[in-house]
């Protein structure tokens, strides 16, 4: 058996572990509250830039982190090298407290609970705006500004594209849905000319059971 067959990343089974949002959610609040709450915003950058441009850009090393084949001393190890003086105290040893638990391959999920955790704290809100084009900056600007002065928060747009909406814009703000795309336009039409046209049939089969002059 080759190498790369015996070094098995755990990152698949852990994202689809239905518990793994939760426990990604606990480490969240503990590295935010380490961070100073809203004053976190830097070291928060922090995680975001080790994700984004080091463990997205070099997989391998990001296999190396995650695979239970490296023991839990080599990982810390590794960090400590990769991030030498460069990294905050802080940040380097959330990592390694990560990596003595086993929990590094929750990283991806850690960074995107703090951001929403961080956002909160700042006012802010995720609101998610779906297209059935992709939306200019202009545009989702101006979608911003309008959400901005019907809500109690500052939203924080994300996008998404869906061609079978056809036209218009669904935005969810929490559970809640507003949905003014063709599509469901068309599914309501359909909705009331199916009414409709069940109240016409029914008149008529009472026209008949109750002819005039009966």
């Amino acid at each position: 058996m080759t190498e790369s067959h015996q070094v098995q990343s755990r990152v698949r089974s852990v994202m689809e572990d239905p518990s793994a949002q939760a426990i990604a959610r606990v480490y969240a609040e503990a590295f935010l509250n380490a961070a100073g709450g809203k004053e976190g915003g830097e070291t928060l950058d922090e995680m975001a830039s080790f994700v984004n441009d080091v463990l997205q850009k070099f997989p391998q090393f990001e296999t190396l982190l995650t695979t239970n084949v490296v023991n839990r001393d080599k990982k810390v190890s590794m960090i400590g090298r990769v991030l030498g003086t460069q990294g905050s105290e802080l940040f380097r040893n959330f990592l390694c407290t990560l990596a003595r638990h086993e929990r590094l391959d929750l990283l991806p999920l850690i960074l995107n609970e703090s951001q929403i955790q961080y956002e909160t704290l700042c006012g802010k809100q995720r609101v998610s705006v779906t297209s059935s084009f992709p939306l200019s900056a202009e545009a989702q600007s101006r979608i911003q500004s309008e959400l901005g002065k019907s809500l109690p928060f500052e939203p924080v747009l994300e996008t998404s594209v869906d061609p079978s909406l056809l036209g218009g814009l669904k935005i969810q703000v929490g559970d809640t849905v507003y949905d003014t795309t063709i599509k469901s336009r068309m599914k309501q039409l359909r909705k009331s000319l199916r009414k409709r046209s069940h109240h016409e049939i029914q008149c008529g089969r009472d026209r008949f059971s109750y002819p005039e002059g009966n």
